[in-house]
């Protein structure tokens, strides 16, 4: 079935580069990323089924994934911290694209999950940190619609050890919390 051709004129890679004012050299680069310190053992930690994060010493502001300084008062925020996973979610979506741009039969459900630092008492807006997106399971479409996933508790799904390789996917999806 391929690719669908959007409107325009499409250029062949040959004609592309006969074109005035196009460099004809074709590096052949190769590029290697690191995720730094703090995200580094973030992805560590998630290898490990633990979620860490780092606390601003200044406002107590926990960034999940961490940060190395705060974005609030900019401080540098230097204690790590572990967080159980459980949280709630601020905001969700249904999607009928996959991350590879495909449409899906079955869409996903996707989630900005605000999690619980160490020390958290249940006050709304007692911390104010960011939130981690991620898939949410258990939940159906209509759920995300009418509203009733805004607030709901949930925690991780992870993949069994053995298929962890330190990165977001280890945690499978979030779920309700039941009860």
């Amino acid at each position: 079935m391929g690719e669908p051709r959007l409107p325009g004129t499409y250029l062949k890679e040959k004609e592309m580069y006969q074109l005035p004012g196009i460099v004809e050299h074709r590096p052949d680069a190769k590029y290697s990323f690191s995720a730094g310190q703090a995200v580094s053992r973030f992805l560590e930690g998630l290898k490990q089924g633990r979620i860490l994060g780092k606390r601003c010493p200044r406002c107590g502001r926990v960034y999940v994934p961490p940060r190395s300084y705060c974005e609030y008062c900019f401080a540098p925020t230097a204690e790590w911290v572990e967080v159980s996973g459980e949280g709630e979610v601020n905001t969700a979506v249904v999607s009928y694209i996959s991350t590879f741009r495909e449409r899906l039969e079955e869409p996903e459900i996707i989630a900005v999950i605000r999690l619980y630092a160490p020390g958290y008492t249940g006050k709304k807006d007692e911390y104010e940190f960011p939130g981690i997106f991620h898939k949410l399971c258990g939940v159906k479409p209509e759920d995300v619609m009418s509203g009733r996933v805004i607030g709901m508790r949930v925690r991780p799904r992870w993949k069994p050890p053995e298929r962890r390789v330190g990165s977001i996917t280890d945690i499978e999806c979030f779920e309700p919390v039941e009860g």
